[in-house]
């Protein structure tokens, strides 16, 4: 009997396990069996060749309608040609050089399995040298689709593949291990597969690859989904259940404290969300258990005045608070933007200060010796209530008298060891609240924050004015990127500022990018190219600098300071000023090369515009044509400012895989067939059959079948990449 740990050489051969390893990286008869079908094509409704993309790798069922032999111009030899068509009308032409014998194989009317990628030639679309498997010669229709059902079954299974192993070997490898296969004992305890009307998971694995039927097909993916979802979400329910089961230490609010003083001095109100969170934070604070809580919220919605009142209350109850950003800018620009909020509250002990207050704190990798030794003094005897700092906050010799609040800026950003290390450093655990900027799906705040619990701030607060965005096709209509430009010159001359952002820095590998195939695409514009091009002609006359993250921490500083005092017009920038950048006097950006970036950083950089009481505008300059793929997402920017509706395209244009961390895991993944757009009914079940059954039995302890299927589909890489997000 062949079982999920047998060696694959041990079922199918040394050769044909060696290609498995080294091709698709499959392993054991377990790899395999969880490798399942991206598609079927269905006996009888061949692959419709009229839909099939120029570079695309294809697997289709046609018959051959002609074939000829003959020379080539340029060289010796010779070359065949085959024409095969599947009835839709349309034919593919497959090319052998020096490979006349095929001819003897390959007759006419002879219906076959061709593979290979699809390539274009004076206007004929065509295979070149294309692995293939004829059906029985001289077959009937139905004789083809017999012998088509016994190679692999009612519904052709159509596998990833690679060139060395295409899809029929992969189907004829799996036939021949389901023939010893003996399924796993079924983890999937059976309360939940009675009341979810699941299959067991040895006919799931059975029909995914050889479905007798549509509905058999159904369920198996769906009881297989389950599988994902369910071992994802117990992974999650058993993190919030140790969180909660964690000591910590209560924070309540103190009446007539910081925090009270700090709102009376607001010259504006709350928004709603602001307020309904605040007091959701500040009940969590208020508990002798760890909060763990995300807050999400659009560019410019305020997240971080709210993280501030949490900080303070922290600080009223005798603890400190520290502030992780990924960037020394961010961080700078947190440390000034929180002084300039708290005003004498934040400045105890100086001439100016409150003497009620307490002091804030920056901590960055350039701090001088004398400035760290400071700082790290204030940090250690409890004077620097709040502490703001990127990675350096991290390092040995950075000690909190009672840390009891660490709040994570673009938790996206930072790696689980990272924020473990911060928390390490309280005697007990702290409280901890994560935020971004970017708009997280339902299912993926389900499933990637799903141990924490989710606050969102959808509401932008009074006076900040509204985006325009707009595409700039400059290889279409060049004269709308001249209009552009003299839309910087118009906002300078308002007394506003601009940004130009650049995909690159410079001074790289400047090679054309090129995919086979495929004509030399331009690698993408340059800070270092821009700046000279707009200082010598496009923006001549304008105070225009750079900021990237190659430049020195007190070079990037400065440019910051300059930019933030009016004394720079326009800046161009690469991603650095992504996420915290405030200057609400900028009120234009134009992002360069706009398709090289993903949906969501777009709408994390035009956030950096409109930030004051004048309109923003964002143009997104391009040279993707109309109707391209890029095009439609720029498109798709520029037609709304939602964040959640651009998180949703984003998704759909990602890789889920990347989103649940196999790709972060450099491991072999079975999260399959989750769907995290389609499949959120399911993984809401799923969230709440596992908070039942850890809520009863938090090790598992009485399911060790499951506990070990958790222990597989979700490895401790990438159930670290689920708690960091």
């Amino acid at each position: 009997m062949t079982t999920t740990d047998t060696p694959l050489d041990k079922v199918l051969g040394a050769k044909t396990a060696k290609a498995l390893a080294e091709h698709l990286d499959l392993h054991t008869a377990g790899d395999l069996i969880y490798h399942f079908p991206r598609r079927y094509d269905e006996r009888g409704e061949h692959t419709d060749l009229r839909q099939l993309q120029v570079g695309e790798q294809v697997t289709v069922l046609a018959q051959v309608r002609g074939i000829g032999v003959k020379p080539m111009r340029a060289r010796k030899g010779n070359m065949l040609e085959v024409t095969i068509g599947d009835g839709s009308g349309a034919t593919l032409t497959c090319t052998f050089f020096n490979q006349a014998w095929r001819e003897r194989e390959l007759l006419r009317g002879r219906w076959g399995l061709f593979a290979g990628k699809v390539t274009e030639f004076r206007g004929k679309r065509q295979l070149n040298g294309p692995a293939y498997q004829l059906l029985k010669a001289d077959a009937t229709q139905d004789e083809a689709a017999e012998e088509i059902e016994e190679f692999a079954g009612a519904l052709i299974p159509v596998y990833p593949a690679a060139q060395a192993v295409p899809t029929w070997v992969i189907a004829k490898c799996v036939r021949t291990l389901l023939d010893t296969f003996q399924p796993p004992t079924d983890p999937m305890p059976a309360s939940v597969r009675a009341a979810r009307n699941l299959v067991g998971i040895g006919t799931a694995l059975r029909e995914i690859h050889r479905p007798s039927s549509e509905a058999a097909l159904y369920s198996a993916k769906h009881r297989l989904k389950w599988d994902e979802a369910f071992a994802v979400q117990l992974t999650l329910a058993q993190r919030r259940a140790r969180a909660a089961a964690a000591p910590g230490t209560a924070r309540p609010r103190v009446e007539g404290g910081l925090l009270d003083k700090f709102d009376a001095t607001l010259p504006y109100e709350l928004t709603e969300g602001q307020a309904s969170v605040g007091e959701e934070i500040a009940a969590d604070l208020a508990r002798a258990h760890p909060m763990h809580r995300l807050l999400q919220g659009e560019v410019g919605s305020g997240k971080t005045l709210v993280s501030v009142r949490a900080m303070l209350q922290v600080v009223d109850a005798g603890g400190q608070a520290a502030l992780l950003a990924p960037t020394e800018v961010l961080a700078t620009q947190h440390y000034r933007g929180i002084g300039a909020q708290l005003g004498p509250l934040g400045r105890a002990g100086e001439l100016d200060g409150d003497p009620a207050g307490t002091q804030l704190t920056l901590i960055t990798g350039s701090l001088g010796a004398a400035a760290r030794r400071a700082a790290l003094a204030k940090v250690a005897d409890g004077t620097a209530g709040i502490v703001v700092g990127t990675h350096a906050l991290l390092y040995e010799g950075v000690d909190f008298r009672d840390l009891g609040l660490v709040v994570v800026d673009e938790q996206h950003r930072f790696g689980v060891e990272q924020r473990d290390a911060l928390r390490a450093k309280a005697a007990r655990p702290p409280h901890v609240l994560v935020m971004t900027a970017t708009p997280i799906p339902r299912t993926v705040a389900m499933t990637v924050y799903g141990d924490l619990e989710t606050s969102v701030l959808s509401q932008l607060p009074r006076g900040r004015s509204p985006i325009a965005s707009h595409v700039v096709p400059a290889l279409e209509k060049p004269a709308y990127l001249d209009r552009a430009w003299k839309r910087v010159r118009e906002e300078v001359a308002a007394g506003h500022q601009a940004y130009v952002v650049c995909p690159r820095i410079g001074d790289e590998d400047s090679s054309p990018e090129k995919d086979e195939g495929e004509s030399a695409r331009r690698p993408p514009l340059a800070v270092t190219e821009v700046l000279p091009a707009l200082q010598q002609e496009y923006l001549k006359g304008l105070r225009i600098e750079m900021l990237h993250g190659r430049m020195p921490p007190e070079d990037k500083d400065a440019v910051m300071r300059r930019f933030a005092a009016g004394d720079v017009d326009v800046l161009v920038a690469t991603t650095v000023i992504e996420v915290g950048v405030d200057v609400p006097n900028s009120t234009v950006m134009i992002i360069m090369d706009a398709d090289r970036f993903g949906v969501s950083q777009l709408h994390q950089l035009r956030g950096r515009v409109g930030r004051g009481s004048a309109p923003g505008i964002c143009l997104l300059h391009t040279e993707a044509v109309e109707g391209s793929a890029a095009r439609e997402r720029l498109d798709a920017v520029a037609s709304t400012t939602d964040g959640f509706k651009l998180s949703e395209i984003d998704l759909e244009q990602r890789r889920e895989g990347d989103v649940l961390g196999a790709s972060q895991s450099g491991k072999h993944s079975h999260l399959r067939l989750l769907s995290l757009l389609r499949d959120e009914k399911l993984i809401k079940e799923a969230r709440v059959e596992a908070a039942e059954l850890v809520g009863d039995d938090p090790d598992l302890t009485g399911h060790p079948a499951l506990a070990a299927s958790v222990a597989a589909l979700v490895d401790e890489d990438r159930a670290e990449y689920l708690e960091k997000g």
